[in-house]
């Protein structure tokens, strides 16, 4: 009996002690993921078990979908050669991005942000060192985000910082809560496709199918800077997307986020 009551006393402990010294294993983590859109279908988190917690915390899946409206978003990890040439393209077609950026990024490419924040595109949270976020306590996670965000206005002049991608895609109830009291939106995505992995480029026209055939509106697409297929096939990606009707908007001009 007396073991019980000593048990029964830490637990209660655990459960009083402030968020930030709980185990991380105590809030479930998700590895997200979608069901991809075919022939112009919605794709859907119907099926992934996190679409409330999505809904709680107001992060974002899909835009306006009764618009042609489209979303693009780039990580930037780290640079292989290709940002530049994604710059100079956006800027060709007038098309607003967001960069996802990372602190070896920063540390790496400062005068490609400060491009990014001159030529009217925005710079988001991807966190310092790309941990798994669901398993870092509340302090570490607010580190990370803050030393992203005073970096990248150092170098840049950008004053405000509001969309934060989880990394890895891997992300909890507390990470989307503790994000958002920190004044982040986190943004996931409704388009993607294998493309971050360097070695196994599949040339443009396998890039521009694989987002062409998941099109639908209200999009967010989800691209990797690293990705040469991706750079190639841009310009025709916009293209096609604007001669079928889509806008490309700026995520600071969502109004509507749908589930």
């Amino acid at each position: 009996m007396r073991r019980f009551a000593i048990t029964a006393a830490l637990t209660a402990a655990v459960m009083l002690l402030p968020a930030q010294y709980a185990p991380a294993h105590a809030d479930t983590p998700y590895n997200y993921g979608f069901k991809k859109s075919k022939n112009g279908q919605l794709p859907s988190i119907d099926q992934e078990g996190f679409k409330e917690i999505m809904k709680k915390n107001e992060a974002i899946f899909l835009g306006d979908t009764a618009k042609k409206e489209l979303y693009l978003t780039f990580d930037n990890g780290y640079e292989n050669g290709f940002t530049a040439k994604i710059l100079d393209i956006l800027k060709e077609k007038q098309v607003p991005a967001i960069f996802f950026v990372t602190g070896q990024y920063i540390k790496d490419k400062p005068d490609l942000m400060q491009r990014m924040v001159n030529e009217g595109h925005l710079i988001g949270n991807h966190s310092w060192s790309h941990p798994d976020m669901s398993q870092v306590t509340n302090g570490r996670l607010k580190e990370e985000l803050d030393k992203v965000k005073s970096e990248v206005t150092r170098i840049t002049g950008q004053q405000e910082m509001h969309y934060l991608r989880p990394p890895r895609g891997v992300f909890s109830n507390r990470v989307l809560a503790e994000s958002r009291k920190l004044g982040y939106t986190s943004v996931f995505w409704s388009i993607a496709y294998r493309d971050w992995e360097t070695n196994k480029q599949k040339g443009a026209d396998y890039a521009y199918q694989q987002v062409m055939g998941q099109m639908h509106p209200g999009a967010v697409i989800l691209l990797h800077s690293v990705s040469q297929d991706n750079a190639e096939a841009l310009p025709r990606m916009i293209d096609e997307a604007r001669k079928q009707g889509y806008e490309f908007k700026s995520l600071d001009q969502m109004t509507v986020k749908t589930y």
